[in-house]
């Protein structure tokens, strides 16, 4: 099965990059245009991994283009000439580009992106062997991410999910565009909104946030594009926007799901050509604003409900991240409580009670946390502050017990209770089964991944997922593990 690639194109013809784009959406392939060579190498060197990049070039373009293909030496690279052109672009640049030749033709894209594919299949391979080793297996399992803000905030990531996102966010940072962040209330949506500026080339300049709940409509507009003197009783002097003031910024518009039906037309009016107007102002007025918008609203709901703007929706997510609940990345739970605890005031933490034990950690991991971390956060401040662990035990279990119980005043929530506690069960029964099948058939091949592969009846790759998902090796080293103590 071929990975879809990050592809990385640098062209100047509109009809190319149509093309690409149409044989990228329709191989389900991911695409990131670069308006110049600049952009494409201040990307590459600021953590965009692309599979593929794709350059139409011409022997004027030369040395730009071999500084792009020097700092993606880990890319496939394919170059777009005219025909007689090959030989000079090819002597010029460093050896192993694919070529196409125009005029371009929808099927050879096609071709051009399967290679590349395949050799991005061979890599990860490579790589998840690799990675698999016993020397580097315990190094890989502790990667984490923590990142200052400013102000107090941080980002930490140690999950697959939000490594993920990490990685999404050093790719999207310098590509001016809007980004949708999508996520339940206190998951961390405002903090990934401070990363993605932090990262930017706009990080110098001021990020701007406006909670769309928190104001009513006619108080909103206001807000957002400021006011004349004498626009309305009491506005006796000019007051700048929050657009204004985000000039060559950022500005986040949090839970805009909230916004007004009028409110988002006219919101989309402004980010269509940029042009706003102050209320009581005759003249337009013109900012440079990256926008950034957060909501806790299902979107899907809330388009097939009306209450939110297709349009505005379209205009909004040209990237969009999806922020999981703690629930879903419960591994990040022990380091979120580190953090919380060192970064709480001196006269808080007590030196013998500012870690929490084990019985506690346990409890932690097994709650679902519907506040999600800043439930978590304040969980772990009030426990400090009241110095009382027994108590914060007995909390957790309670809630615990609390979502395990069938409602019986709801029978359809405890037939769904139920329902999901016996495919809880079915699914872990599944999970071991599996690993133990998996762990007998490296058994019997000696460890040798690709028999025990061929064995099983299922690819290389995802005999080596499986390994790495169940946490298997082999016995002889687990026995020794638990004898040495390592």
């Amino acid at each position: 099965m071929r990975s879809n690639l990050l592809v990385l194109s640098i062209l100047r013809s509109a009809e190319t990059r149509t093309l690409l784009s149409q044989v990228s959406e329709r191989t389900g392939h991911r695409l990131v245009h670069a308006s110049s060579c600049e952009q494409a190498e201040l990307l590459l060197n600021n953590g965009v991994e692309a599979d593929l990049v794709i350059l139409e070039s011409s022997p004027a373009t030369l040395p730009s283009h071999r500084r792009i293909v020097r700092t993606a030496s880990k890319s496939a690279v394919c170059i777009i000439c005219d025909p007689g052109e090959r030989q000079t672009i090819d002597a010029a640049l460093p050896a192993g580009a694919l070529y196409l030749e125009r005029p371009l033709e929808a099927s050879k894209v096609s071709i051009i992106l399967e290679l590349a594919s395949d050799a991005s299949n061979a890599r990860r391979e490579l790589g998840s062997a690799n990675a698999l080793t016993p020397s580097n297996a315990s190094s890989a399992a502790k990667e984490i991410i923590r990142e200052e803000l400013g102000d107090g905030r941080y980002f930490l990531a140690t999950s697959p999910s939000m490594l993920r996102i990490y990685r999404q966010v050093q790719l999207l940072a310098d590509v001016d565009a809007p980004v949708l962040i999508l996520g339940e209330s206190g998951t961390g949506k405002e903090v990934i909104a401070h990363l993605i500026h932090t990262h930017s080339c706009r990080a110098q300049r001021r990020f701007v946030n406006v909670n769309c709940a928190a104001l009513p409509a006619e108080l909103l507009e206001s807000e957002l594009f400021g006011y004349q003197q004498g626009a309305f009783t009491g506005a006796i002097k000019d007051k700048p926007g929050k657009f204004e003031l985000a000039h060559r910024g950022t500005l986040l518009l949090d839970e805009i799901a909230e916004m007004s039906a009028q409110m988002q037309a006219k919101l989309l009016h402004v980010l269509q050509d940029g042009q706003f107007n102050r209320l009581g102002a005759r003249e337009s007025s013109r900012a440079d604003v990256r926008v950034l918008a957060a909501t806790n609203v299902q979107i899907e709901s809330a388009l097939a409900g009306k209450t939110f703007r297709e349009d505005l929706y379209y205009r909004l997510n040209v990237f969009t991240i999806n922020v999981p609940p703690l629930r879903e990345r419960r591994e990040e739970i022990p380091y979120l409580i580190e953090e919380t605890i060192r970064r709480l005031p001196e006269t808080l933490r007590n030196e013998n009670e500012s870690a929490f034990p084990s019985r506690l950690i346990d409890a932690a991991l097994l709650y679902d946390w519907p506040g999600n971390v800043r439930e978590l956060r304040n969980f772990v401040t009030r426990t400090i502050t009241m110095r009382d662990l027994d108590t914060a035990v007995r909390e957790l279990e309670g809630k615990i017990a609390a979502e395990d119980q069938p409602l019986q005043a709801d029978p359809v929530r405890t037939l769904h209770l139920k329902n999901s506690g016996m495919r809880s069960i079915v699914r872990g029964m599944k999970d071991r089964a599996e690993a133990e099948m998996i762990q007998d058939a490296l058994e019997i091949s000696g460890w040798n991944r690709r028999h025990a592969a061929k064995y099983l009846n299922i690819s290389y790759r995802g005999l080596l997922y499986k390994i790495q998902q169940h946490g298997l090796a082999p016995k002889s080293l687990a026995w020794s593990r638990t004898v040495t103590g390592i």
